[in-house]
Parts: C-alpha cells; structure tokens; sequence
C-alpha cells in the first residue's frame, strides 16, 4: 500500500518553503511507523510538490480538481494533498476532507520560518485527524466519522492532549516534533 503526500504550493512560494516541504517528508516517514504501531497496516510513504500556477476565477483549484489528479495518479494509491487553500466543503471542522484513499487538510504556512513547533500543532494534528477517518473506515469501524468528530471536539474543548512525539518518533513529554490526535480513546 502507497501513501503519497502531496505538498501543494504555489510557484512563487516555492523557494520560500522548501523548509515546510522537508518537515513533510519527516512527517511522512513518522506517519508510516505511527500507522504501523498503531493499525499494523505498513504503507510505503512517498512525498511530491504538486506546483501551482496562478489561474482565472473560473479555474481555481478545489476539491474536485483534487480529487480529478487522485483519479488521473491512480485511486488504488492513497494520496493525502497539503494544500494552501481551504476546501470550499468540508465535512470536518478541521478544515479537511476525506474519501476513499483520498486526504486534504489546508496546510497553515507558520509566520516565523523554520517553526516545527507551529507545523506540528496546526498541521500535523489535522493530518492525523483525515488519517484516522481512512484508517478506521478501511479497518470496518462503523462510526467512522464520528468516532473521530468526538474525540477532536475533545481536543478542542475539554482539554485532551493530543499525543506528542519527538524527532525519533517516539513518545516524549518534551517538546514535540509531531502532535497527533489521542488514539487513547479508540477500541483498536
């Protein structure tokens, strides 16, 4: 099984944020031994840029235009897209959207360079919340999508700790590399 995420960004920004796009692939490699830990599902990870050029108003990238690529690249592949503008429907309130092998989270550009710290609390917590809606749907879980909802409003309002990890992708009550969402609470 391929994951295979895909940093979408926008030529002109592009030598701006290489730094985001090597957090990526970081991020990719630690998703793999989390999936595995957690699923037991061992995905071999591929990361891409997808380079957007301005386009008219009738034109703009969407969700469709996503899911068109995800189709033309291959719908047995898993492909999650990073992308810098936020899907016009969504049903998550993290700003992302899933189907079958299909991710996208609008991916917050952090206002000070080089701040994994930011990456890790708006980034990879969202990534890990469209994750676990595939990742529970392909293990048969019937609420899915609620499952996840619950817990994520825990996050957000009763103080659940999202799970830290370190550079080695290990647990650490330090400061964290990746941020994902509390699996604690599911029956895996």
């Amino acid at each position: 099984m391929i994951l295979h995420f895909i940093f979408v960004i926008k030529e002109e920004d592009r030598d701006k944020r290489q730094f985001e796009f090597e957090y990526v692939k970081k991020m990719g490699e630690f998703y793999k031994r989390w999936i595995m830990e957690k699923f037991g599902k061992d995905y071999e990870i591929q990361c891409d840029e997808l380079i957007t050029r301005p386009r008219s108003i009738l034109q703009k990238l969407d969700t469709h235009t996503l899911l068109r690529d995800h189709e033309q690249r291959g719908k047995d592949i898993y492909h999650f897209y990073l992308t810098h503008f936020k899907p016009w429907w969504t049903d998550c309130t993290c700003e992302g959207y899933h189907a079958e092998n299909f991710g996208m989270v609008f991916w917050q550009r952090p206002k000070e360079a080089n701040d994994t710290l930011f990456l890790a609390e708006k980034n990879c917590t969202t990534v890990s919340h469209e994750l676990l809606h595939e990742l529970l749907r392909i293990s048969g879980h019937k609420k899915f999508l609620q499952t996840v909802h619950d817990i994520w409003t825990k996050h957000l309002f009763e103080q659940l700790e999202f799970e830290q990890y370190g550079e080695d992708f290990q647990k650490t009550d330090g400061k964290p590399m990746f941020l994902t969402m509390n699996t604690s609470q599911l029956n895996l």
